[in-house]
């Protein structure tokens, strides 16, 4: 196995005043470089800097020069030559073009004492060439990512720490994004919204969010509505292997009158899949305009995306996979050629309204309010299906009774949710006091079409519809408080009440479920800084909710909630650009719900609640600049995942019902106990830069019986990207991107599933894998105005 090295020692070189020297100036929040700032020297001479930050001013050997450093939307600085710190200047932002208070309620404070990531905009657009999100996440420690179609277009899967989507809180601009019923997440439904985004934070464990789904393994916050002060335009395409292909075209106003602006995208991506016939046609756009005065502000925010994406869904066997690991086995009922149109179609869109109010120099206000409608289907080639399975008496033709009968099915979701997120907060140089909440409303249809069939079936017959409503409410205190000037005491108490009805489900149209749940969520800790040092401990309790599917049995084996308990150690010690950290987690369970093979009483295959497990590691990152060219970024996830005892189930084709086997702390399923990522990072010249990825992932058991013969086998996998900026007449720049995914052609799948079952006396394992790209390449250009 290829081993990660870490790199723990930095080599510090010094550097002398010579007749040119370089100003880098950098926004001090998000550490990205500032576009034309104004850099004015005291004998009169004004220049602005480059789309690096970065000016070169010419000076007389031990010459003294002050400088005027100023850029809209940023507080102006004053500084002499020879007080700089490295000739980089960080420029504060006026109140106007702080972040969005909207997130406050959903993002980790840099004094928070939790395990957090930040990816800026600048990185999201380096690897931005047509991607899913959870592809562009796949550096952040203890993270796993997968993707049906193979190549990270299309439905795609993220996991933090093991835990998957339906446990990780999702927000965009702090509105709760997972969705109401399955819990689960599909960014497909947006494609591209990642051209859209200015900054993305990711907290492992509980963490801070106070809206939305239950966090049980992470938290994942987009953030869109950071203010653009100067008109921009931008064209984008990047095309390569499967057919895969991306165009996008955004604009902005910058600010107009000092008050409004306007922003726009369109985008279009498609691509073949690695994976037999696993195309996907998504197209979407988005849309913000904003009124920014001194004292308030508000945006509007539309934005929808359209998907079209041929099934992929069902991965590929044991022996598919030695044979052919492109197989698709979808559409293939219809006899000869498979069904062509075996497709997932869906629409969403998104309507928000953020209000933020300045109540004094201490007092902010700020309301969100929010509409997600949903629209779409899946259709299915589907032959030998009973009548009766359709509301349907068996037709008799010619004295003969027919039983059966060769259809196309659509599947429809058509859902609405619409909710409104409300916060006050408090600052002063002591503490920072936040409370709020929010309600939602969630009403959703789910209905059934046969839109052909061979005979004996009317067109548009619908065998069902069903409906499901949910209703969610939550309160919430967030305080910081300062404790000298090195400490901060954190707390946090969420109330969140649901209440949710279901009205029968496909296979038990009759089963109807009305349920509620109150959970208390309370949150603390402490952080300190210490010289280069900053050290955090916090403990929070998440309880969260069944899903859907697990409610698909009678009242005597209805699930219940979960419930878990995180504890956190972290310290971090950060040099200038390097940065050394190591967290230590323990998380608790209570009732986790998870698969073991049980059919309940009313013949479903549904999650069940384990009493005690738990998920306990150590994180390691290590971000050290070699030289001024040479940068090196690695984590390492080392974790344990038990659960303590599990009873696991199969079907028995022999004599019916079902066996059981009984294990002792097995490893819970897809959580590998070692992962680990790192970079390198090469400027080659100023303007060409080379970076090499490299992802390790040990073994993932499909179930949770530990059992290798069902397990997914480890994997090393490395990416290559170059990168080339032009400077050119008549434009901001224009960005070149070549990424080499994959180049050793390794053969892996970081997903699958498993079941089992007695037939003649032996037990049969079924494990199917969902495998990705070998070596792929994508290529892009940016043309930035």
């Amino acid at each position: 196995m290829k081993k990660f090295i870490f790199i723990t020692s930095l080599l510090f070189t010094a550097c002398s005043i010579k007749s040119q020297i370089t100003i880098s100036v950098i926004d001090s929040l998000s550490l990205e470089p500032i576009y034309r700032a104004t850099i004015s020297l005291s004998d009169g001479k004004t220049d602005y800097t480059n789309s690096d930050g970065k000016l070169i001013i010419s000076l007389r050997e031990n010459e003294k020069s002050t400088l005027r450093i100023s850029s809209i939307g940023y507080t102006t600085r004053v500084f002499t030559t020879d007080t700089l710190n490295n000739y980089v200047v960080t420029l504060s932002r006026s109140r106007v073009f702080m972040p969005p208070i909207e997130i406050n309620s959903v993002r980790a404070g840099k004094n928070y004492p939790f395990t957090q990531s930040m990816i800026s905009k600048k990185e999201i657009s380096l690897k931005n060439l047509g991607q899913d999100i959870p592809i562009l996440l796949n550096q952040i420690p203890g993270v796993v990512v997968n993707s049906d179609a193979g190549n990270g277009i299309g439905y795609t899967g993220i996991r933090i720490r093991g835990t998957d989507a339906t446990r990780i809180n999702i927000t965009l601009n702090g509105i709760p994004y997972n969705d109401a019923e399955s819990q689960g997440v599909y960014f497909v439904n947006l494609p591209d919204l990642i051209s859209s985004t200015n900054s993305i934070q990711v907290q492992r464990g509980v963490g801070t969010s106070s809206n939305g789904t239950g966090s049980f393994g992470g938290t994942i916050n987009l953030l869109t509505n950071e203010v653009q002060p100067l008109p921009y335009g931008t064209i984008s395409k990047s095309y390569g292997s499967f057919n895969s292909n991306k165009n996008t075209i955004k604009a902005g106003t910058g600010l107009i009158n000092n008050q409004y602006t306007f922003d726009m995208r369109l985008s279009s991506i498609t691509s073949d899949g690695y994976i037999d016939r696993a195309k996907s046609d998504l197209k979407s756009f988005y849309i913000s305009t904003a009124s920014i005065k001194e004292k308030s502000s508000f945006r509007l925010n539309i934005f929808s995306g359209k998907e079209k994406t041929y099934q992929a869904w069902y991965g590929i066997s044991e022996d598919e996979l030695t044979m052919n690991r492109r197989t698709n086995t979808a559409g293939t009922e219809k006899l000869g050629a498979p069904y062509d149109n075996e497709t997932d179609n869906y629409t969403q869109t998104h309507y928000q309204a953020f209000y933020n109010k300045k109540i004094n120099s201490k007092w902010n206000f700020n309301n969100a309010s929010y509409v997600t409608k949903g629209h779409g289907y899946y259709e299915q080639y589907k032959t030998g299906q009973a009548f009766n399975n359709y509301a349907l008496a068996n037709p008799v033709i010619d004295g003969n009774v027919i039983y059966s009968t060769d259809l196309i099915r659509q599947l429809w979701l058509s859902n609405q949710l619409i909710g409104n997120n409300f916060s006050f907060q408090f600052k002063d140089e002591h503490k920072e006091v936040m409370f709020g909440g929010g309600t939602s409303r969630y009403n959703g249809s789910h209905f059934g079409k046969v839109i052909w069939s061979n005979i004996g079936i009317p067109k548009e017959h619908s065998w069902y519809s069903l409906k499901a409503n949910k209703y969610e409410s939550h309160f919430f205190t967030k305080w910081l408080q300062k404790l000298g000037e090195s400490t901060n005491l954190f707390g946090d108490i969420q109330v969140r009440n649901i209440q949710y009805n279901i009205g029968g489900f496909k296979g038990n149209p009759s089963l109807y479920v009305d349920n509620s749940w109150t959970f208390i969520n309370p949150k603390i800790g402490v952080s300190k800084k210490a010289g280069k040092y900053t050290l955090y401990a916090s403990y929070a309790i998440a309880n969260k909710e069944p899903n859907r599917d697990d409610f698909e049995s009678d009242s005597t084996q209805q699930p219940k909630s979960e419930k878990l308990g995180d504890y956190e150690i972290g310290i971090e010690r950060v040099t200038g650009n390097n940065k050394l950290s190591i967290t230590t987690y323990f998380m608790n369970y209570k009732d986790q719900l998870i698969l073991t093979g049980k059919i309940n009483d009313v013949g479903a295959y549904t999650r069940s609640n384990v009493s005690k497990s738990y998920r306990a590691g150590i994180e390691l990152e290590g971000n050290i600049t070699i030289y001024k060219w040479l940068r090196i970024e690695n984590n390492l996830a080392v974790s344990q995942n038990k659960i303590k005892d599990y009873t696991e189930y199969y079907d028995d084709y022999d004599v019916g019902g079902q066996k059981s086997n009984f294990y002792r702390q097995p490893d819970i399923s897809f959580s590998p106990s070692l992962i680990g990522y790192s970079m390198i990072k090469v400027d080659l010249t100023k303007s060409i830069h080379l970076n090499l990825t490299s992802k390790y992932v040990s073994r993932q058991y499909l179930d949770n019986t530990s059992r290798k013969d069902r397990s997914l086998s480890p994997y090393f996998v490395q990416d290559i990207q170059l990168n080339h900026q032009l400077i050119i007449k008549n434009t901001k720049s224009i960005d070149l991107s070549i990424q080499l995914n994959n180049i050793w052609n390794t053969l892996y799948e970081p997903n699958g599933y498993t079941y089992s079952y007695l037939y003649e006396g032996k037990i049969s394992k079924n494990n199917y894998y969902y495998p990705m790209a070998g070596i792929n390449l994508m290529a892009g250009i940016t043309i930035n105005f």
